[in-house]
């Protein structure tokens, strides 16, 4: 371990961090915003110090999106676990008053004590792939939605409805044999339209999610698509 270890306590829009030496000795402590000025303040007051290594708590979570910062401009930064600094704090602190620089040296003196804490390195392809798949899958879900509220038009519109699976291309035609008089079936007739032009959006939005994907899926050298059965998304359209 460094022989400089700044613990960071992170939230949403601020950030508090103590660095500690090997003695567990306070070298510094401060607060900074998490905007571009907060940031930039943090990280040059971490640098006055050598040898450091910043200990952020939950990588996973609430402090991705400092230690990601921190990696992208070439610190080095450790995990430590929410379980393990809450630990440190009740040692520390004999479970008194909770805040946020107490929490920052719990993380710091986690950090220093505890070794083989897992290197955090950059957001790479899986990142991306998971990103990309959420949005397919909320695309997917979307698509569900939109089709069934249709169903429940054409079926006050049409006898006996239209069938399951249905396409744009087919709820439209199923709407042009239709003509109603009464306001209500008009209205019904209108909603019906407005759902089919959300259906053509949704429907490109999916095909550009699947090619990007599959672009994204083949980078990385898996033929795991070549499979029969395997897609893009587990979702159904």
């Amino acid at each position: 371990m460094s022989s400089v270890i700044i613990g960071v306590d992170p939230h949403k829009r601020s950030a508090t961090i103590e660095a500690i030496d090997q003695r567990e000795g306070v070298l510094a402590v401060g607060r900074f915003g998490t905007d571009h000025e907060g940031y930039k303040a943090m990280l040059a007051a971490g640098r006055k110090h050598g040898e450091r290594v910043w200990a952020v708590e939950g990588c996973n979570g609430i402090g991705r999106h400092v230690a990601q910062r921190l990696l992208a401009d070439g610190e080095t930064v450790v995990d430590v676990p929410t379980k393990l600094s809450a630990r440190a704090w009740v040692f520390a602190t004999g479970q008194g008053r909770k805040t946020d620089p107490v929490d920052a040296h719990s993380v710091a003196v986690a950090a220093l004590r505890t070794a083989g804490l897992r290197q955090v390195q950059a957001d790479d392809t899986t990142v991306a792939l998971r990103l990309l798949v959420d949005r397919r899958d909320l695309l997917g879900r979307t698509r569900t939605e939109v089709v069934s509220r249709l169903h429940h038009l054409l079926l006050e519109l049409i006898p006996g409805g239209a069938k399951k699976f249905l396409s744009a291309h087919q709820a439209r035609a199923l709407l042009n044999t239709v003509r109603p008089r009464d306001l209500v079936g008009k209205t019904r007739r209108w909603l019906a339209s407005e759902l089919i032009h959300e259906l053509v959006t949704i429907d490109k939005k999916i095909k550009v999610a699947n090619a990007e994907l599959t672009d994204l899926v083949t980078s990385t050298g898996s033929t795991l698509q070549e499979l029969t059965g395997i897609g893009p998304s587990s979702v159904p359209d």
